[in-house]
């Protein structure tokens, strides 16, 4: 079952278009959105969400287009551009009783369950997190109004090893329970790691859109990795 459905969405800046992009994202899936910097993942999400208005195009959510649902929608749909940046010396349990007060979806179950799972204390400030507690900071505020897509732009840019591989456990973790998650990233070993599916999008247009096993199927050539695939496609498409 889709969550989300994007169909030729296009939008156009003097040095940068972005063209025809369509793809979509199932219900307990892990996608991975992936491209090289400056190739339209931030323009696309940003997109998808009206937060840039598009030229053309159509975005739904749950079956309802965005445009005229749009509060309902973004009750039920988790965003992060990766770390906390807003009130960074207010503490955690402070944030917190700004943001439900949006949200009549509010769980407080929820939010004692993800706080003890990502190991939070609501007593600090964002200011005395490490980058990998910001990025929890803000899926916590996401998931405890019960979202059912997290729409994540690069949350692992920036992470050590370790606090990546983490975070990836905590994806296949919330897919279990039902959750879409979709995330923009150029690291693709984070792709290999979790992903289900996989968006492939280069100088503003999709070259691919499939599950990750049917992304290897048809593009690989022997012996290579995923790596090594995204990397040919990215040469051809540049000499195209």
């Amino acid at each position: 079952m889709d969550r989300a459905e994007i169909r030729g969405l296009c939008k156009r800046y003097p040095s940068f278009e972005l063209k025809d992009v369509s793809f979509s994202i199932g219900s307990g899936r892990i996608t991975g959105f992936i491209g090289r910097n400056g190739s339209g993942k931030t323009t696309t999400i940003k997109s998808m969400l009206n937060l840039i208005h598009p030229d053309s195009g159509e975005v739904s959510f749950f079956g309802l287009p965005m445009f005229g649902n749009e509060a309902e929608i973004k009750k039920r749909i988790g965003y992060s551009t990766g770390t906390v940046s807003w009130y960074p010396r207010k503490k955690i349990r402070d944030l917190v009783a700004i943001v439900k007060r949006f949200y009549d979806t509010w769980d407080d179950a929820a939010y004692r369950k993800y706080l003890d799972l990502f190991q939070l204390d609501e007593n600090k400030m964002p200011i005395e997190l490490s980058e990998g507690m910001k990025v929890k900071c803000n899926l916590l505020m996401a998931l405890s109004h019960r979202a059912e897509i997290l729409i994540l732009d690069e949350p692992t840019s920036g992470l050590d090893p370790f606090s990546r591989s983490e975070l990836l456990e905590i994806f296949t973790s919330l897919k279990h329970d039902g959750v879409a998650v979709f995330f923009s990233t150029h690291i693709i070993t984070d792709i290999e790691k979790c992903a289900d599916d996989i968006v492939y999008i280069s100088h503003g247009k999709i070259v691919a859109a499939s599950s990750k096993d049917d992304f290897v199927s048809n593009y690989s050539e022997s012996g290579e990795s995923l790596e090594d695939i995204m990397l040919r496609l990215e040469r051809s498409v540049l000499n195209a």
